[in-house]
């Protein structure tokens, strides 16, 4: 019996022994994978800039004179090298995207204030739930608001149109992503302006040029609060030809799984293209400020204008340049507690633990069977007799 014990002993601790060097080599392999994959993304980062003609926001945003009809929606300005190589840049961005933004939340934990809020805005079909998707999806959902503006409903109409927005606006150490925004409440009456036309629910949003302008005042204070308290404002226009529009809403049609997605009303906005497309160039030439500017994305080419929303986001949060924050504990007396626990000894000591745990467990196991099955002959002696 003692010699059972004494071999069962020793192999406990060459197995513990063994998970040991394991866990150590283990852990240099991860050092060298991380080291290595450190260096990659570096020459990643640097190899990808290069690709660009220059920084996409220069080219990409909004002037004054800015005109759609001289907006080629199928163009990938400042990008030569083709679809593939910018598929793979993008995925190589979004990695780094996702390295930002978990820098970004950390920071501020650390008291830092910065955070980045993404307005996407463009007709249906235009892209920009993929936007939401393949971009803004690559990095940690818990950094990440938000928000969808639809219609407003009639409490929203009843206070001012920035009252359902400002709560929205991004904490700091979050990217805030607007799918659509308050920006439609200017796009839609100017619209409506044009054509005379009411929405699909026979409401008209029409509103004099003194509010129109009330309203674009109100909304680059607000940028402009935003900015001032640490608030980056990347404002995304996608803006698609009415070829690839018309492309793109059959194929809704004909799929089952996104007939879900189709509305009458985009056809009615459809039928109103010119005017739709005035309104957009209005705005766009309008709101697009020096704090915050327009970037007027084509999209055409989904994988460009993936891209180019990566490559702005990229760009913005390298400014940022969000810094991890110190450790709130010693982190040498933290290694060297955790070092302890995985020494030869403590993990045969653990070992040894965790068999005693186990053989614990299998003897309340037995008792627990055996209890039940008491319980069940004694309620099989009680149905007989009764």
């Amino acid at each position: 019996m003692g010699q059972k014990k004494d071999r069962r002993e020793a192999e406990q601790r060459r197995r513990a022994i063994d998970r040991a060097k394991k866990a150590v080599k283990k852990a240099r392999k991860d050092r060298e994978r991380r080291d290595q994959a450190a260096r990659e993304s570096a020459s990643d980062v640097e190899d990808v800039t290069r690709m660009w003609d220059r920084d996409p926001r220069g080219m990409l945003a909004a002037s004054p004179e800015f005109s759609l009809a001289a907006l080629a929606r199928d163009a990938t300005p400042g990008w030569q090298a083709g679809r593939a190589a910018g598929e793979r840049a993008t995925v190589r961005r979004c990695e780094l995207l996702s390295e930002q933004q978990e820098r970004l939340f950390a920071a501020a934990r650390g008291g830092a204030t910065d955070s980045v809020l993404l307005i996407l805005q463009g007709l249906d079909t235009a892209g920009k739930g993929g936007i939401v998707r393949h971009v803004v999806g690559q990095v940690d959902p818990q950094g990440v608001q938000l928000a969808a503006f639809k219609a407003p409903t009639e409490e929203e109409r009843s206070h001012d149109f920035l009252w359902r927005v400002r709560p929205h606006l991004p904490r700091p150490g979050f990217i805030g992503v607007f799918d659509r925004s308050h920006y439609e409440d200017l796009l839609v009456p100017t619209a409506q302006a044009l054509t005379g036309h009411a929405d699909e629910h026979g409401q008209t949003w029409t509103v004099p040029r003194e509010e129109l302008d009330r309203r674009e005042r109100d909304i680059a204070r607000m940028e402009a609060e935003a900015a001032r308290s640490g608030t980056r404002v990347v404002k995304v226009c996608l803006m698609v030809s009415y070829e690839e529009q018309g492309r793109r809403l059959r194929e809704r049609l004909d799929r089952m799984g996104k007939q879900w997605k189709f509305s009458d009303s985009d056809l009615d906005t459809r039928d109103d293209w010119a005017h739709y497309q005035t309104a957009y160039e209005e705005v766009l030439r309008r709101t697009s400020t020096r704090v915050a500017p327009w970037y007027v994305v084509p999209a055409d080419r989904k994988w460009y204008a993936r891209l180019a929303v990566t490559e702005i986001l990229v760009r913005t949060l390298a400014e940022i340049d969000p810094q991890w924050p110190s450790a709130t504990v010693d982190v040498e007396a933290s290694r060297t507690r955790l070092d302890r626990t995985m020494t030869p000894e403590a993990l045969r000591a653990w070992s040894r633990e965790k068999a005693a745990k186990e053989d614990l467990w299998i003897a309340d196991d037995e008792a627990m069977a055996f209890a039940v099955d008491t319980l069940n002959a004694d309620s099989r002696s009680d149905a007989a007799l009764s």
